[in-house]
């Protein structure tokens, strides 16, 4: 891979923030990355890179854990309508409220990850505190990834062995605390100028002295149109397994989706998958006509646990489904 552009839009280290951003092809409308600001409401001081890559765009927020807000392919939208009027700004999210759920407050993406010490529904963990004894510490829904900002943006225009273009946005976030564990989150998402996909490349790295455990879990949320009444998830199922009694109601169809019912309670299931030799792997979700679809890849050495979350309750509540392989299940 050949770096051909390199543009710095943020570097806190250096003390460089770029305020607004534009870069384009010499062919007119083949693709275009801006990157501007949100003033105002709760997404007041919130970053967006938007990517337009001919049919494909979609737009990656550097102040939620470099995070992909939504997108859209040819005239289908990406992404899910929450009742969370986003980007959320970080700082308006209070993630140990209502028993440790706020994080729902920021909660409106087409992709979020979640981590990386710890992610799930709230629960306690016993960890070491500066005296090296035991404390009783909350751990609250989803961890703390998506709602700390980049301390380092790029965009690299790359060239690969084949002389394809590739379009890239670089980030840097730490999840950090003193007496505790120091973990960096380096993200490259990428997208082949002309192409129809989303690259993910993430890698956590220890930054601290002494081993430390990290899981991830990456949330894709897909709405309408993808998902409608009689939408279904196609997967290399082995076994299926319902998190809880609500889900074991709809066992029998946990593939299959309904029209919006509003009051609807989640139902979460946890799967095994089969793959290649190489553990490659996939996912698709196939709207009601079967001509349309979202695709999911991953590789099962590294993100071996798949779990899939419905909540196809009112338009107005949050109709949508979960698509999130992760590196275990988010087991309470």
């Amino acid at each position: 891979m050949r770096v051909k552009e390199k543009y710095i839009l943020t570097d806190v280290e250096r003390g460089i923030w770029v305020d607004h951003f534009e870069i384009s092809s010499e062919i007119k409308n083949k693709w275009s990355i801006i990157k501007r600001t949100f003033r105002g409401g709760l997404s007041d001081g919130v970053d967006i890179v938007e990517i337009v890559n001919g049919a494909l765009s979609f737009s990656i927020l550097p102040t939620r854990g470099m995070g992909i807000w939504r997108g859209k392919y040819n005239d289908t939208f990406l992404g899910w309508k929450s009742p969370v009027s986003g980007p959320v700004h970080p700082k308006f999210v209070h993630a140990l409220e209502r028993g440790g759920t706020g994080w729902l407050q920021g909660f409106d993406e087409l992709l979020v990850r979640c981590g990386l010490e710890s992610f799930g529904a709230p629960s306690h963990d016993v960890v070491s505190n500066a005296l090296g004894n035991e404390m009783k510490v909350a751990l609250t829904l989803h961890g703390r990834i998506a709602n700390l900002p980049a301390s380092l943006v790029e965009i690299l225009i790359e060239e690969d062995n084949l002389n394809k273009e590739i379009l890239t946005i670089h980030g840097v976030v730490d999840e950090a605390r003193l007496f505790g564990p120091v973990l960096r989150l380096v993200s490259r998402t990428s997208t082949v100028v002309g192409g129809n996909s989303i690259y993910i490349e993430d890698t956590i790295i220890n930054m601290g002295g002494k081993e430390q455990e990290f899981e991830i879990l990456y949330h894709w949320n897909l709405g309408s149109p993808l998902l409608e009444g009689g939408a279904t998830l196609i997967t290399p199922a082995i076994e299926v397994v319902p998190r809880d009694s609500r889900a074991a109601e709809g066992i029998k169809s946990y593939h299959e989706y309904s029209a919006p019912i509003p009051g609807f309670a989640e139902q979460v299931y946890f799967y095994k998958l089969a793959s290649n030799k190489k553990g490659d792997t996939l996912v698709m979700l196939k709207n009601k006509k079967g001509n349309k679809g979202f695709v999911c890849r991953f590789n099962l050495s590294e993100l071996p646990c798949f779990t899939q979350w419905k909540y196809t309750s009112a338009i107005s509540e949050g109709y949508v489904t979960g698509i999130e392989p992760g590196t275990n299940y988010p087991n309470p």
